[in-house]
């Protein structure tokens, strides 16, 4: 599911139509959530909190016995009934649906999580190392999206909104 058309059709070329792909709007949603045995909420607003896509009353209407894993938990979630957990308690259960919560997942393999997220973003770090912040960000538009702070200043609209702070845009 996704709202952007765009991307729904970059799934579909890449998967050959083996993926079923949905335009995400409230109906579609509550009916995928009706009839599915597992949700997975992965909701992402950069900076900000995930929007409240499941509501409760969607919960209550699924089969007993399905599993909600909500990795947005970390941005608040994306399904009302989301709480947080942890890997040690990391279920719980609501209208008899099993919700999987855990903050911060890649928790649990430490090491594979950290290669990951160093191999993702290594070579970023090691353009900024090479040209300067400024530079950098004026020659990439994906450095200049990653700056969140600078001078003191908050530089990313989400994060300053979050927190309730003003905002100013980076100007490399």
């Amino acid at each position: 599911m996704n709202r952007s058309l765009q991307r729904l059709r970059h799934l579909d070329d890449v998967f050959g139509g083996a993926v079923e792909t949905i335009h995400s709007n409230h109906e579609t949603i509550a009916s995928s959530v009706r009839e599915s045995d597992l949700v997975i909420g992965s909701v992402l607003i950069p900076g900000a909190r995930a929007p409240r896509l499941v509501s409760r009353e969607m919960v209550a209407g699924m089969k007993k016995g399905s599993v909600i894993v909500d990795i947005s938990v970390d941005q608040g979630g994306c399904v009302e009934t989301t709480r947080p957990t942890t890997h040690h308690d990391p279920v719980f259960t609501v209208d008899g649906v099993t919700h999987y919560c855990v903050t911060n997942i890649p928790g649990a393999v430490p090491r594979t999580s950290t290669n990951a997220l160093t191999n993702a973003s290594f070579p970023y770090a090691l353009e900024i190392a090479d040209k300067g912040i400024r530079k950098a960000a004026r020659e990439s538009e994906a450095v200049k999206k990653g700056v969140n702070a600078f001078d003191g200043l908050l530089t990313h609209k989400g994060v300053a909104d979050s927190l309730g702070m003003k905002h100013s845009p980076f100007e490399p």
